[in-house]
């Protein structure tokens, strides 16, 4: 848990110090920095903003650069700095490092803000990070593998986008291809495999807190893993079937970059028999390949007439078509939170951050803007590194929870429920609201919570 956090300019935020408790507090007028503040908790954990992915565009004006440093409970530090060149410093336990992954192992972030509402209807990269963010924290070889796969991926789409027409490719190049075909398909298979394990240890933690968040819908709203190709079938042979396409297209369309999160709306007849048998099913839906989502009706133990007494039907459409705002972002949050309790399940293996990944020339590589980090100026032995690894490994890893602006589209049953809900959950929460009153809401399930009113840039500790 972080035990105390410094801010450095940082939009309007100059010079920040705060002592911080399990559960903080912050309130004020729009635009005071309130929401600043999260974004350099996330800017420390990822390395990159939520908002703005340039810094010239995040750090004060007529700054050379920002830092955000954390102290935690432990006695163990991190910090990152970032400059107007884009350029970034890592420092944790006292050394510099060179990817950002590893302050992302030992500071995990959960943002919950107005934005994050497009999960659930934008396209699948946002809701595969769902999975990817628990698989990158719980399964030791995940990270590598990814990194691997992206840079194959990249080299492949780079190749298509020159050669719009397969005829073009040479006898050499349609080799060097199938190389890579089959680099891809190894790498995907063991993607695959990682993120079906995470998704069948998330689903019983998430249904479990849909329960509460949603009771009326439980029975309802279900989620499906899509792997983002047949996987019934070598992933090689499917690239090879599709080159024509891909070559027209100018990218690789089938593999585990498409994989996405199906957040469904399955109305039944027997919503009993089918909350018995949901989680089952759910293990059996990862092995699938994508279908389309829409309006869909299925008869279930039924002749080709339907005329079975024992017929269970099913009308399955994406829950965003149903819900109304205020659920849907009680929805996203049950997605969010109930991912905390599978990092600490013991079913899964503990990660080991993996020496290879701290190597700049893959990482630059890497396309997703989680795991990216920039070039550092110095250095670490590989004796300091191996100690780094071990702390980590030791550390009281707590993640962070951030609500931004809390109170915005749910009534007040619905506040006390979440925060119900999270004063239950192992971690340290950031809330910010409009005005003080969110305090009144917070004490019964926090007493020794910190309040901050945060004006114009200041951040002032309240009584």
């Amino acid at each position: 848990m972080i035990s105390q956090l410094t801010i450095h300019h940082l939009r309007n935020l100059q010079q920040v110090k705060l002592d911080l408790a399990q559960c903080n507090v912050l309130y004020g007028a729009n635009g005071s920095g309130k929401t600043s503040v999260l974004e350099a908790l996330f800017l420390l954990s990822r390395g990159k903003s939520f908002r703005h992915h340039q810094p010239k565009l995040y750090i004060s004006h007529q700054q050379p650069h920002t830092i955000i440093h954390a102290n935690f409970a432990d006695d163990s530090a991190m910090a990152i700095q970032k400059k107007q060149d884009a350029s970034t410093n890592l420092r944790l336990c006292g050394q510099t490092v060179y990817t950002q992954s590893p302050l992302t192992q030992r500071l995990p972030t959960l943002l919950i803000d107005p934005s994050s509402m497009d999960i659930l209807e934008t396209g699948s990269a946002a809701r595969r990070q769902l999975i990817d963010w628990m698989a990158f924290h719980v399964k030791q070889g995940f990270h590598s593998q990814w990194l691997a796969y992206q840079r194959l991926l990249k080299q492949r789409n780079t190749l298509l986008k020159r050669y719009s027409n397969i005829n073009a490719l040479t006898a050499t190049i349609r080799q060097e291809l199938a190389a890579w075909d089959k680099g891809l398909a190894a790498h995907a298979a063991l993607i695959t495999h990682y993120r079906k394990q995470v998704f069948n240890a998330w689903l019983p933690e998430f249904y479990a807190l849909i329960e509460q968040l949603l009771p009326q819908y439980a029975h309802y709203i279900h989620l499906r893993f899509l792997p983002g190709y047949d996987i019934d079938q070598p992933l090689e042979q499917i690239l090879q079937q599709r080159l024509a396409q891909d070559c027209q297209m100018g990218y690789t369309r089938i593999g585990c970059h498409r994989a996405d999160i199906q957040i469904l709306w399955q109305q039944v007849a027997d919503n009993m028999q089918v909350k018995q048998s949901k989680l089952q099913d759910e293990k059996v839906q990862t092995d699938s390949f994508e279908q389309p989502i829409g309006l869909e009706e299925a008869g279930m133990g039924s002749n080709q007439c339907g005329a079975s007494n024992d017929s269970i039907k099913h009308i399955k459409e994406q829950a965003v078509n149903v819900l109304s705002r205020g659920e849907k972002k009680l929805l996203i949050t049950a997605l969010r939170l109930s991912q905390l309790p599978v990092l600490s399940q013991s079913a899964l293996e503990q990660p080991m951050l993996d020496p290879s990944a701290t190597n700049q020339a893959t990482v630059n590589q890497s396309l997703d803007p989680l795991f990216i980090s920039n070039t550092l100026q110095s250095s670490i032995s590989p004796q300091d590194q191996a100690g780094l690894y071990k702390r980590q490994l030791e550390a009281d890893i707590v993640p962070i929870v951030m609500l931004d602006d809390i109170t915005a589209e749910l009534d007040d049953k619905a506040v006390a429920v979440l925060l119900s809900t999270l004063s239950k959950i192992p971690c340290q929460l950031f809330i910010t609201s409009l005005n003080i009153e969110i305090a009144q809401q917070i004490s019964p399930y926090w007493q020794n919570y910190r309040l901050f009113h945060v004006k114009q840039g200041k951040v002032l500790a309240q009584k």
